[in-house]
């Protein structure tokens, strides 16, 4: 009698604990580059396991790295949708379409893309205002170059990156309006090489500041190798160059995806809703500064921060000219957010043509 208890009391926990697994809520992250220890990727990871310690078994959560921008990421997308997964998150910019075209056959799945300006009913899009905390690290740069020249390892020539370029340079030209920004494109978000080649030519230029819109640390150890300086992005990437970083521009999306999977588990998700959180948020923020960095300087970004989230300083604030002289904000006028979401010509400061 007592082993058919065991018996039955060991079949009970079973059948509860498939019933539990049963009723967790399914989540699938796609990412674009490999996790690693820094950078775009590994702060969306961070936001994965931030989820994963809130809600603990209440969840089953995935994840896919290295996933292509275009019919790889449709695939990706599409087994996630196929094997019931309630919600998933795309978070790179070429995830658009194949999310909304995936969403489409799937309008029960909660789809959340970043970085994109497509939704739908069952789409949101989400995405940082990096370049509030370009625009605070343009400052930095401006104020610790000595030869005037500042390198920047870009990735794509979309608005996203370019809107990033200018601010930074924004930032620099508010406190040194001598110093130039010389920009090359990787065409990648993740290129080690690429990215390392860009650094090196921009050093043999005469850059003494670095800055980059990538996903390795490829920069920061270039500028520590040539014993210049540089600024990260995504995560603070310090540990690749401690006297080498100056500081660096970091994205916190936990609270993000706290937010939207709460909503999903309480039955509340709504889609075709679009988010732009910065400074006043807590999605973007700054690492420590670099021992090198004066006091005055590291006073007059905590300034310009605090002025940022009490909405007195806009880095796109009029008057502003293209680097041809044309005039396109007007003095006492400031570029909306659609502006911003299209933004396609450099400001003055930077050197060169933006690509097509």
């Amino acid at each position: 009698m007592g082993k058919l208890k065991a018996v039955l009391a060991a079949a009970t926990l079973a059948l509860g604990a498939t019933a539990a697994q049963a009723e967790q809520t399914k989540i699938g992250f796609v990412y674009v580059s490999p996790i690693g220890d820094a950078g775009y990727t590994y702060q969306h990871d961070l936001g994965r396991k931030a989820i994963e310690e809130e809600f603990g078994d209440k969840i089953k959560v995935s994840f896919v790295e290295s996933v292509a921008e275009g019919p790889d990421s449709e695939r990706v997308i599409m087994n996630y949708a196929k094997n019931g997964y309630d919600m998933v998150f795309a978070t790179s910019f070429g995830y658009m379409n194949p999310t909304l075209k995936v969403a489409k056959k799937f309008p029960k799945v909660a789809f959340e893309h970043a970085t994109g300006y497509k939704r739908a009913k069952n789409v949101n899009t989400y995405v940082a205002r990096f370049y509030e905390g370009r625009y605070l690290a343009g400052l930095v740069a401006g104020k610790m170059t000595t030869s005037n020249v500042i390198g920047y390892v870009a990735a794509f020539p979309i608005p996203e990156v370019v809107r990033g370029i200018n601010a930074f340079t924004r930032g620099i030209r508010e406190v040194n309006k001598d110093a130039q920004v010389r920009v090359i494109w990787t065409n990648s978000w993740f290129d080690p090489g690429k990215e390392r080649e860009a650094a090196d030519t921009l050093i043999g230029q005469g850059a003494d500041v670095l800055n980059m819109h990538a996903d390795s640390p490829a920069t920061i150890q270039a500028a520590a190798d040539a014993g210049v300086y540089a600024i990260g992005y995504n995560s603070d990437l310090s540990k690749f160059g401690p006297k080498a970083q100056l500081t660096s521009t970091v994205t916190n999306w936990a609270p993000y995806y706290v937010k939207r999977v709460t909503e999903v588990l309480e039955g509340k998700w709504e889609g075709n809703q679009d988010t732009w959180d910065g400074l006043k948020e807590g999605m973007v923020e700054m690492a420590p500064f670099n021992d090198a960095v004066p006091q005055d300087v590291r006073d007059l970004v905590e300034k310009a921060k605090q002025d940022i989230i009490a909405g007195t300083l806009h880095p796109f604030a009029g008057p502003i000219n293209d680097n041809e002289g044309k005039e396109r904000v007007a003095a006492g006028t400031t570029m909306t957010d659609g502006d911003l979401l299209g933004f396609n010509w450099y400001v003055e400061g930077v050197v060169g043509k933006l690509p097509n």
